[in-house]
């Protein structure tokens, strides 16, 4: 018996000495200057002129150029967070959990989703690089804030 406290005992010393470490990914990414999300394209019926996705699989947002501003959207669902996908020929983000629908601006128009896609903090750096910070969140009530939208 008493070999046995002692040796949990030591076990539990040695881990005292290497604790446990959690990580935390990064918030923030660079995602380039304003002058790369341009597209050709006339703007569709919600301003919309381009959607970028190519930070929805590792980032979870899209970038979305309209006629006078840049966003960040939230790639996650607002009905139960499952991630939606962009579908470009029908200009539409869909969830493939409950089946919400969302213009290509983040507005529901079908489905359980109780309201639009968030939006994410995004802003110009002193290199005039954009920078989308994660760890902040706007709602709709929001998305005329400061940090919600870059103007161009």
């Amino acid at each position: 018996m008493f070999f046995c406290g002692t040796g949990i005992a030591a076990v539990e010393t040695v881990r005292f000495f290497f604790p446990r470490v959690v990580f935390h990914p990064p918030t923030t990414f660079k995602i380039g200057p304003p002058g790369g999300f341009v597209s050709g394209s006339v703007p569709d019926t919600y301003g919309v002129i381009l959607v970028d996705p190519r930070w929805k699989r590792d980032n979870k947002f899209f970038v979305v150029r309209a006629e006078d501003r840049i966003y960040a959207i939230y790639a996650r669902c607002t009905h139960l967070g499952c991630m939606v996908n962009w579908f470009e020929g029908e200009k539409t983000y869909r969830c493939p959990c409950h089946g919400s629908e969302f213009h290509s601006n983040g507005v529901n128009f079908a489905g359980p989703a109780p309201r639009p896609l968030d939006r994410l903090k995004i802003f110009l750096d002193v290199d005039d690089q954009l920078v989308v910070d994660t760890g902040t969140i706007y709602t709709v009530k929001h998305f005329d804030d400061k940090n919600a939208f870059v103007a161009v």
